[in-house]
C-alpha cells in the first residue's frame, strides 16, 4: 500500500513554529537544507516521496450520469414513478406512458438547464503549476513546481509567480503583488528581516507566498511548504470545507414538497381504502387514486421553476450579471447584506492622485484612474495651469520622470471612452497620469533623458534618477519616495515662483500626516540642479536637496458605487467593506462612497479586533460593524458564517484567491469578472463583467423580480393541483363517477404549466421593487392572504367542474363529452386567472392587457390546444375526449368569469383593509 505524503508545515518545522518567526539559520537547520548549494537531487526524490508532489488535492466529483439520476430524486417524482409503474401493471399503458413521458421531460429539463460543475479547486491547483528555479547540487536548475519539496533553494525575479511558500534568505529589492492572497492594492516589499511569529499573512515581509507574483527585484529562499501546506493550501482546504448552502427558494420548496407529498400519499390511501369499503373494484379504486395524485402534483414546477430562473439569467446578462448557479437568480431577491470587497468593486483600481501640496499651498485634482484626463484647482476652486506654478510643475516633473511604469491607452470602455493599462506600479501609474493631467507628457519629459537610477528598496524608501536637463543644461537629479526619508535629503523648498528657501521640515511632516489622515498614500519630490551621475553612487547626497511638493493619492471609489451603495440601504439591504487593505484606507473609501457617513465606536474593526473579542461579542460586534479591514480568508469566512447565524441571506463580493472560501459559503458569491481570478470566478454562484458595484444593486432588482414572478406561478398553479385532486377526493366519497381521468389530468397540468404559467416568467418587475425591505427569510412562501386566495380558487374548480359535469350527464351528454366539458372549464378558470396573477396585490387590469406580450401569446396556443384536444379524433381517442356543442363553451366561459370576479373582489377587499 503506498505511503500517504505527510504534510509538509507539520513534518518539517516543528509543531507551532512560524518559519517567519525564526531567524534564517535555525530555518535553514530545522529544513536540512543548504543555503547555497540546495538539497541534493537524491534528497530531494527522497523528500518528494515523503511528501508528495507540490499540487493540491483533487475532489471527487460526479460526472454526467449522476447529475442525470438527480434530476430524479424528488419526492413528487417518486410519486410520479410509482404511478406509471402500477398503472403498466394494471394494463392501462397509454396513461402509464403520458405519466412517463411528464417524468422525462421534467428530468430533461433540469438536466440541461443544471449549473456546471465547481472548478475552484482546479483553478486553485492550477495556479500553483508552474516552471520554478532551484539550485540543486549546488547547480541552478530549472524544476516543475509540482516537483519542488520543503527546503529546496528557490529562485525568483520579476515577472516570475512564486512556486510554494519560501522563507527568503537574500531578496534585492525584491517587491511581490499579494492582491489575490490578501487583499493588499499595491505590491509589498519583500525583505530577509526577523518578524514575530504572530504577524499575519499579509504582513509576512520574509515570506514569498505560493501563487503570488513577484513584480520587481529578484530573491533567494527555502521553501518551507508545497502544497496543502502553504497559504494556498490553506485556503483549498477553506474551499473545500465551506458548505454550499441552498437558497431560500430551494428551501422552501423542499420544505412544500416534502409536506405535499405527505398528504398526496395519505390521500390517495384514504381514497382507495374508502373506494373499497364502498365496493367498487380495486382496479377502478386504484384509478381513483392515481388521479387524485398526479391531480394534486404540480408536474409543471420543476421545469418551470428552472425556465423561469433560465430567464432571469438571460436578463442579468445584458445587465452585465453573469450567472453561474441558477438558484442564484432568485436568491438575490432575497439578499439582506452584501459584503463587498474594496479594491476593484467599490473602487477603480487604479490608483489616482487626488491632491499635490507644494511649499505654497495645495491644489485638487479631478479625473479618475489612470485616464489623463483633469485639472488642478487651488482651495478656492479655481483652475490653475501647471506651468504658472513652478514647484508644483517640478513635483509632477520628478513624478513622471522618476519612474519606471507606462501607461499606454486604447482599449474601448463599454459606454464610451477609453480604458487605460498600466504595466507597471499602480502608485507610479498614478503619478504619470497626474502629470500627463498636467501637461507633461511623453514629449514633454522627452528632454529629460535618463543617464543613471537607483531603484527604490525598503531600506531607502525612496527612488533617485539622474537626467541631462534639456531646459537648463547640465544634469538634474530627481527623487521620489516616503515623506520621512525625502525630508532628510532636503535642505530647502521651491516656491511658486522658482525661487528656493529654507526647508520648513515639520511644516512638511504636518501636511502630510494630515493627508495620511485622509485615507490618501503620500509620496514626497525633490530635485537637485547640477548633479552628475557619477556622484549617485548608492543614494542621494543628504541634506542637498529642493523640496518640490506631496502627491497624495488613493483607489478611488467608482462613480455608481455611491449610488448603488445608497439604493441598496434604501431597499433595506446592509452594505458591510472587507477588505485586507489597510484600516485608514478601507475608512476613507467607506466615507467617500456613503457607507459611513458619521463615525461611531465599533463601526470599523480590523482582523485583530475581530481576534480578540469574546465569542459572546462577535456575533453582535459583526452586526454592527459597516468595515472590516486587514481580514484574513478565515476572517472572511467567519465573518459570513456569523451573519448568516443570524439569520441574513449574505452577497459576497470578491476577486482573490482570498476571497474563494467566503464567495463559497455565502449565500451567492460575487466574483469579479475582468480584474478577478479564475479560483474566485470559479467559487463564485454570480460573475460580474464590468466588476462594477453598481451591477450588484441591478441583479438584485432583477433577482427581486423573478422571485416575484415564481411566487406569481406557484400562486397560479397550486388552485389547479389541489382542485384536481379535491375533485377526484369528492367523487369517491360520493361514490360518483370520475369528472376527470388521469391522463385528462396530466393534460391540463402540463399544457397550461408551458402555455399559461410560464408566461408569468416574462412578466415585466412592478413599481418600486427597490423601494421594498427584503424579504424575512424565515417568512413563508405565501402569505395568508395568497393561501386563502389558493383555497378559493381552489374551491371554485371543484365546484364549477362538478356543477358542469353533473349538468351535462342530466342533460344527457355522454361521460366522455361531459368530462371534456369539465377539462375545459378548468382550463378556462386558470385563464382567467392568469391574468389576475399578473400582480398579487392589484388588480388584473392596472398591468394592462398587452403589458406582457407573451402571456397573450400563450392564451392563444392554449386555446389551440383546448380546441383539438376536444375535436380532433386522435385527441378524442387518446385523452378520451368527445366534441362539445356552443351552449357548453358559454357555460365554460360564464362560469370563469364568474371565478375572476371572485377573485378581483378578494384583491380588493384585501387593498381596504390594509
Amino acid at each position: 500500500m503506498p505511503r500517504r505524503p505527510d504534510s509538509p508545515a507539520a513534518s518539517v518545522l516543528p509543531a507551532g513554529e512560524a518559519h517567519h518567526g525564526l531567524p534564517v539559520h535555525e530555518v535553514v537547520l530545522l529544513l536540512e537544507t543548504d543555503p547555497d548549494r540546495g538539497l541534493s537531487g537524491d534528497e530531494a526524490a527522497r523528500r518528494l516521496d515523503r511528501f508528495g508532489p507540490n499540487t493540491l488535492p483533487a475532489a471527487a466529483r460526479g460526472g454526467p450520469l449522476l447529475r442525470a439520476l438527480r434530476q430524479f430524486h424528488h419526492p413528487l417524482i417518486y410519486i410520479l414513478i410509482a404511478a406509471g409503474a402500477v398503472t403498466a401493471a394494471l394494463g392501462e399503458s397509454v396513461d402509464s406512458a403520458v405519466i412517463f413521458a411528464v417524468v422525462l421531460i421534467n428530468a430533461f429539463v433540469g438536466f440541461v438547464q443544471e449549473s456546471k460543475a465547481e472548478a475552484a479547486l482546479d483553478s486553485l491547483r492550477s495556479m500553483a503549476r508552474t516552471t520554478a528555479r532551484a539550485v540543486r547540487d549546488g547547480r541552478e536548475r530549472a524544476v516543475p513546481s509540482e516537483e519542488l519539496v520543503p527546503g529546496d533553494l528557490v529562485l525568483v525575479e520579476a515577472g516570475d509567480k512564486v512556486p510554494a511558500d519560501v522563507r527568503l534568505l537574500r531578496a534585492a529589492e525584491l517587491r511581490a503583488d499579494e492582491s489575490a492572497l490578501t487583499g493588499e492594492s499595491v505590491p509589498v516589499a519583500k525583505d530577509e528581516v526577523l518578524l514575530d511569529p504572530l504577524t499575519p499573512v499579509a504582513d509576512r515581509r520574509n515570506t514569498l507566498h505560493s501563487g503570488t507574483l513577484v513584480t520587481a527585484g529578484r530573491g533567494a529562499g527555502v521553501a518551507v511548504a508545497t502544497g496543502a501546506g502553504t497559504e494556498l493550501g490553506e485556503i483549498h482546504r477553506l474551499v473545500g470545507a465551506a458548505e454550499v448552502l441552498t437558497t431560500p427558494l430551494t428551501e422552501k420548496l423542499a420544505r412544500f414538497s416534502r409536506v405535499l407529498t405527505v398528504v398526496i400519499l395519505v390521500l390517495a390511501a384514504v381514497t382507495f381504502v374508502i373506494g373499497l369499503a364502498r365496493g367498487q373494484g380495486a382496479s377502478d379504486t386504484f384509478t381513483a387514486a392515481v388521479a387524485l395524485a398526479v391531480g394534486a402534483i404540480p408536474e409543471g414546477l420543476p421545469a418551470v421553476v428552472t425556465i423561469t430562473l433560465a430567464i432571469g439569467v438571460a436578463r442579468m446578462a445584458r445587465r452585465r450579471a453573469v450567472i453561474r448557479r441558477l438558484p442564484a437568480v432568485e436568491t438575490l431577491g432575497s439578499t439582506t447584506v452584501i459584503c463587498s470587497d474594496k479594491t476593484g468593486t467599490l473602487t477603480e483600481n487604479q490608483m489616482t492622485v487626488r491632491a499635490v501640496r507644494t511649499p505654497d499651498g495645495e491644489f485638487s485634482v479631478s479625473g479618475s484612474g489612470y485616464a489623463p484626463d483633469g485639472e488642478f484647482r487651488r482651495g478656492d476652486g479655481g483652475v490653475v495651469p501647471v506651468a504658472a506654478d513652478r514647484a508644483l510643475y517640478r513635483c509632477l516633473l520628478a513624478g513622471a520622470l522618476c519612474n519606471d511604469a507606462v501607461l499606454a491607452g486604447g482599449t474601448p470602455k463599454a459606454g464610451g471612452g477609453v480604458r487605460w493599462s498600466l504595466t507597471g506600479d499602480p502608485t507610479e501609474g498614478a503619478l504619470l497620469a497626474a502629470a500627463v493631467k498636467g501637461g507633461l507628457g511623453p514629449d514633454a519629459t522627452a528632454a529629460f533623458p535618463r543617464v543613471g537610477a537607483v531603484p527604490f528598496s525598503s531600506e531607502r524608501r525612496y527612488m533617485a534618477t539622474v537626467h541631462r536637463d534639456g531646459e537648463a543644461g547640465g544634469h538634474l537629479l530627481l527623487v521620489k519616495g516616503a515623506v520621512e526619508q525625502v525630508v532628510e535629503l532636503c535642505s530647502a523648498a521651491m516656491g511658486a515662483d522658482g525661487s528656493v528657501r529654507p526647508l520648513d521640515a515639520e511644516a512638511v511632516l504636518r501636511a502630510a500626516d494630515e493627508l495620511a489622515g485622509r485615507g490618501l498614500r503620500v509620496l514626497a519630490t525633490a530635485e537637485l540642479p547640477g548633479a552628475e551621475p557619477e556622484g549617485l553612487g548608492e543614494g542621494a547626497p543628504a541634506g542637498s536637496m529642493v523640496f518640490t511638493g506631496l502627491q497624495a493619492m488613493l483607489d478611488p471609489p467608482r462613480a455608481a458605487a455611491v449610488d448603488a451603495v445608497r439604493a441598496c440601504r434604501t431597499a433595506g439591504i446592509g452594505i458591510k467593506m472587507i477588505t485586507g487593505d489597510h484600516a485608514a484606507t478601507a475608512t476613507a473609501v467607506a466615507a467617500r462612497i456613503g457607507l459611513l457617513t458619521e463615525r461611531r465606536e465599533g463601526e470599523v474593526l480590523t482582523g485583530a479586533d475581530l481576534d480578540a473579542l469574546p465569542a459572546q461579542e462577535y456575533p453582535d460586534a459583526v452586526e454592527r460593524a459597516r468595515v472590516f479591514a486587514r481580514v484574513s480568508p478565515e476572517q472572511k469566512l467567519r465573518l459570513v458564517e456569523a451573519l448568516q447565524a443570524r439569520g441574513q441571506v449574505v452577497a459576497m463580493t470578491g476577486d482573490g484567491v482570498n476571497d474563494a472560501p467566503a464567495l463559497r459559503r455565502a449565500n451567492i458569491g460575487v466574483a469579479m469578472g475582468r480584474g478577478g481570478t479564475e479560483v474566485a470566478k470559479d467559487a463564485a454562484d454570480m460573475v460580474l463583467t464590468d466588476d462594477d458595484f453598481a451591477t450588484i444593486e441591478a441583479a438584485v432588482e432583477e433577482g427581486r423580480g423573478v422571485f416575484d414572478n415564481l411566487v406569481k406561478f406557484i400562486v397560479w398553479v397550486l388552485p389547479t393541483s389541489l382542485g384536481q385532486g379535491m375533485l377526484v377526493l369528492v367523487a369517491i366519497l360520493f361514490g360518483a363517477t370520475l369528472p376527470v381521468l388521469p391522463t385528462q389530468i396530466l393534460w391540463i397540468n402540463m399544457t397550461t404549466a408551458v402555455a399559461l404559467g410560464l408566461m408569468l416568467a416574462f412578466e415585466p418587475k412592478e413599481e418600486g421593487i427597490m423601494r421594498r425591505p427584503p424579504r424575512d427569510p424565515g417568512r413563508a412562501l405565501l402569505t395568508t392572504a395568497l393561501a386563502f386566495r389558493v383555497l378559493l380558487v381552489s374551491a371554485l374548480i371543484v365546484g364549477g367542474a362538478w356543477w358542469l359535469f353533473t349538468w351535462e350527464r342530466a342533460e344527457g351528454a355522454g361521460l366522455a363529452e361531459a368530462r371534456t366539458a369539465a377539462v375545459n372549464l378548468v382550463v378556462a378558470v386558470e385563464l382567467f386567472y392568469l391574468f389576475s396573477c399578473r400582480s398579487l396585490t392589484r388588480s388584473a387590469w392596472s398591468a394592462g392587457v398587452f403589458g406582457n406580450r407573451w402571456i397573450i401569446g400563450g392564451v392563444l396556443a392554449q386555446t389551440a390546444g383546448q380546441l383539438a384536444i376536444t375535436y380532433l379524433p386522435a385527441m378524442n381517442g387518446l385523452f378520451r375526449t368527445a366534441p362539445i356543442d356552443g351552449g357548453a363553451w358559454l357555460r365554460i366561459l360564464g362560469f370563469a368569469l364568474l371565478a375572476s370576479l371572485a377573485v378581483a373582489v378578494d384583491k380588493r377587499l384585501r387593498r381596504q383593509l390594509v
